[in-house]
């Protein structure tokens, strides 16, 4: 299986067969280190951290899901966070997606799930 080489930039996350969702990708350390912070919402897109085990949401404006993917881009936990609060890293986690809160529920990602980022 062909490794996936992320960089930052625009793509598209697909949940399951028939769901497609806007994906902003940070994989630089810059990237990572701004993620939501400054902005008022996401406007239904969602942001993938890589490589990242735990995220927080210190001075951050809203609330988000997050949902923690191992190395196979597998669900290992979805959580929603309110601002000001750290999330504990993940062992196995090898990504991070973030999403307004509400948006996981309504699409069905649950722990064990896996998404394929693409072009």
């Amino acid at each position: 299986m062909a490794r996936l080489r992320l960089r930052d930039g625009r793509a598209t996350l697909r949940l399951g067969d028939d769901m497609d969702v806007p994906l902003e990708i940070a994989a630089s350390y810059r990237a990572r280190t701004r993620g939501l912070l400054g902005r008022d919402g996401l406007d239904g897109d969602v942001l993938l951290l890589t490589p990242a085990s735990s995220i927080h949401t210190v001075r951050m404006r809203f609330a988000i899901d997050v949902a923690y993917l191992d190395r196979h881009f597998r669900v290992l936990a979805v959580r929603t966070m309110p601002p000001g609060r750290l999330g504990r890293p993940r062992l196995r986690a090898r990504h991070v997606l973030e999403a307004e809160a509400g948006a996981m529920a309504a699409w069905g990602l649950r722990p064990g799930a896996t998404v394929r980022v693409v072009s």
